[in-house]
């Protein structure tokens, strides 16, 4: 990771980080729409079942948990990983395209979408675990916890316009042609990455490990080490526990609580603007408390407002405004997470396992949110919905034991591992 000199000028006025942020947040908005556009590709243009929907975001999932552990090795032993992000946003750009071209010719079929899927997930691994490595090639680590602050608040912004954006353009212009047009972003974010001129952290010469021992000691390092370990395992706890919550959250809303649609939209977009708050304030806490401190507390504020869900009661109105204080607070818990606790991984980790701890920890993060969400819908049909929803709270709310046995609670500033 660069260090900052006396003469490293502020954060926005660092024209590398400018160049990955503006990558970044063209990819968010892009990767925002796709979400909506893709789905609504196979029910309005192929008619899709349940079955089916379950299929393609079974899909897009997957590689998440087949490749991560071997994409963190491997990325690890090439010389150039921005040259594979802008591969990953090509062929993204491509598999977009392709959409609308064969319903233009009345080809498309269930089977391209799922390989679309899949495989634009798989360059998602790609792009994810290569960007840890340009982050740190790009931010000094005096500015670490500012840009991922900053990187996260595109993201959280992306979730108020994305969404919108897609269901403007869907409307206006049919939902293939909608992925024509989202096509554009990744080529514009490939465009930005091309243009970073940081040197990337060079791959180390050494010939003695085998695939099997990088990934043994990817996995030796996340699990061994005193503070990525008891970040993982709460983060995945909470994660779990999370998907077991919102598998259901919607049916709950829906048909226990009567919620309309439109209201119910208006409570997720107050969770997307509790997002935004949550990524500005993130840098002033840190400061002010520490990291470790500020990450705990994302910890508990993420999940612990989703209580007033289970005790939403009363007429729609009392209803609408419990669930947007519980998705308006747990927005502003997860980005302080998100930011503390992504800044505390580059930090701690050194270059030569950076790859491999992204791999392993995406392996882990990743692959319990699709078992907690079967979970969430066998104990929701198995003993209500109500009685899972707090489950989910609880369940996610217990993360914070893996912390209080760590140093991560008093933890102030954070030292790179040996």
């Amino acid at each position: 990771m660069i260090e900052a000199t006396p003469d490293t000028p502020p954060l926005l006025r660092q024209p590398e980080f400018l160049k990955l942020w503006a990558a970044q947040s063209i990819s968010q908005i892009g990767d925002q729409i796709t979400y909506l556009a893709l789905p609504l590709v196979a029910v309005l243009t192929l008619d899709a079942s349940a079955a089916q929907m379950g299929l393609l975001t079974a899909a897009e999932l997957m590689p998440h948990l087949l490749f991560s552990l071997m994409a963190g090795v491997w990325i690890e032993r090439r010389q150039n990983r921005r040259r594979l992000m802008i591969v990953a946003d090509i062929v993204r750009a491509g598999l977009l395209v392709s959409v609308p071209l064969a319903a233009a010719f009345d080809l498309l079929t269930f089977p391209q979408l799922y390989v679309v899927g899949f495989v634009a997930g798989s360059c998602a691994v790609l792009f994810d675990i290569s960007w840890a490595t340009l982050f740190v090639s790009v931010v000094p680590r005096r500015d670490v916890v500012e840009a991922n602050s900053k990187l996260n608040l595109s993201r959280a912004l992306s979730f108020v316009t994305g969404p919108s954006a897609a269901g403007f353009l869907v409307q206006a212009l049919t939902a293939p042609v909608t992925l024509l047009v989202d096509a554009f972003s990744f080529i514009g974010s490939a465009l930005f990455l091309g243009r970073i001129r940081a040197p990337e952290p060079p791959v180390e010469e050494d010939g003695r490990e085998s695939v099997l021992q990088s990934l043994r000691s990817g996995l030796r390092f996340v699990f061994g080490d005193e503070l990525i370990r008891p970040e993982l395992l709460c983060t995945a706890t909470i994660n779990l526990f999370n998907f077991v919550f919102h598998a259901i959250f919607i049916l709950y809303a829906t048909k226990e609580l009567g919620v309309s649609p439109g209201v119910l939209g208006l409570a997720l977009g107050a969770g997307a603007v509790g997002g935004i708050l949550g990524a500005l304030v993130a840098v002033r806490l840190e400061r002010l408390i520490g990291i470790g401190p500020a990450f705990t507390l994302g910890c508990v504020l993420f999940p612990l407002p989703l209580v007033l869900v289970p005790l939403a009661t009363g007429p729609e109105l009392a209803i609408a405004f419990m669930l947007g204080a519980a998705e308006f607070l747990s927005a502003v818990g997860v980005m302080i997470l998100d930011v503390t606790g992504g800044s505390l991984m580059l930090l701690r980790t050194p270059d030569r396992l950076r790859s491999r701890m992204s791999g392993t920890y995406r392996f882990v993060n990743y692959g319990v949110r699709p078992l907690g969400a079967l979970v969430g819908g066998g104990l929701g049909t198995a003993i209500g919905l109500q009685t899972t929803l707090w489950i989910g709270v609880i369940g996610a709310l217990g993360g914070v034991v893996w912390l209080v046995f760590s140093p991560i609670p008093r933890l102030r500033a954070v030292v790179e591992a040996a």
